[in-house]
């Protein structure tokens, strides 16, 4: 499974950075190679100043040996070997009214220390982030989200928006990162859905993301947009990135495990602003955005 699993994300990342450069125009992604030294590695594609994005990447990796301490005492395990890749993908672009977007689909195997598996696993999801609501665009993502659910298991789009809508949630801000989409983990084989089974599951949301992404893309790249709005997008931006330093499992994740910190960190957007206590103008297109964020909605 692990094999084929990381020959699905190189053929992802194939085809996902393909379609980005291609909305975008201009810029092409840059790639680097890298080795982790406990085992393993990755393939990181950055693209930056284009047209669209004005940073972004698409990167994945496949990372094993012996699970470090504190995720040891993490999982409640001990002298515990593991193996984990993934695609990770986070683009900001210049347009505030192009919306930020995430997406991770990862995969888990840890080993006893003859070697054999005592326990595997999928994760990931997708999910959107505006700077300004354009509600067919939240409407569009999450139809599109909740095909790929129903192609295996009615129940699932509403199991996985909720979690992502609680994942999500930047709890010392009271409010979402964004609009929400999916997120699942720990999808274990039970007697209702085998390895296999989610495997086809999570490529099925995997393989939906360009089409989830690309049409938001194409219909707000060329929109108008002010300084002022630009200012709002940085400020929002920082509270992505509070998320991602404060909250996020997967950042945390590759912290612990001597990850590599230039690809755990392309996350962050390249201009960010604090503003002290910043509150948009009442009745405002910004105070409307605030309003969504502050009770996630059923958007299909």
């Amino acid at each position: 499974m692990k094999d084929t699993f990381y020959t699905y994300i190189q053929n992802l990342q194939d085809s996902i950075t393909q379609a980005l450069e291609k909305a975008d125009g201009s810029a092409k992604f840059q790639e680097d190679i890298w080795e982790r030294p406990e085992g393993g590695g990755g393939r990181t594609r950055v693209i930056e100043n284009g047209n669209v994005f004005e940073k972004g990447g698409v990167n994945i990796s496949g990372v094993h040996g012996a699970l470090p301490e504190s995720m040891q005492n993490y999982f409640g395990v001990k002298d515990a070997d593991f193996f984990a890749c993934g695609l990770s993908l986070v683009l900001h672009p210049k347009n505030p009214m192009v919306p930020t977007v995430h997406a991770n689909w990862r995969y888990f195997e840890m080993y006893d220390k003859e070697g054999n598996i005592v326990d595997q696993w999928f994760g990931g999801g997708q999910d959107l982030t505006p700077y300004y609501l354009f509600e067919e665009d939240a409407i569009h993502f999450h139809a599109v989200c909740k095909k790929a659910c129903d192609a295996h298991d009615p129940e699932f789009h509403e199991n996985y928006k909720k979690r992502c809508d609680a994942y999500f949630w930047n709890a010392h801000r009271d409010e979402a990162r964004g609009v929400g989409g999916l997120f699942f983990d720990y999808l274990k084989a039970t007697d209702k859905m085998d390895m296999q089974d989610w495997y086809n599951f999570v490529t099925e949301v995997g393989d939906s993301f360009t089409e989830a992404y690309i049409p938001i893309v194409s219909k707000r790249k060329e929109l108008a947009y002010s300084e002022a709005q630009r200012t709002w997008q940085e400020i929002r931006r920082g509270r992505y990135v509070e998320f991602n330093l404060v909250h996020d499992k997967g950042t945390l994740f590759g912290l612990k495990t001597n990850g590599r910190i230039e690809s755990i960190l392309m996350s962050l957007p390249p201009r960010v602003q604090w503003v002290y206590d910043h509150h948009p103008e009442k009745g405002s297109e910004e105070e409307r955005l605030l309003e969504v964020l502050k009770k996630p909605k059923d958007w299909v």
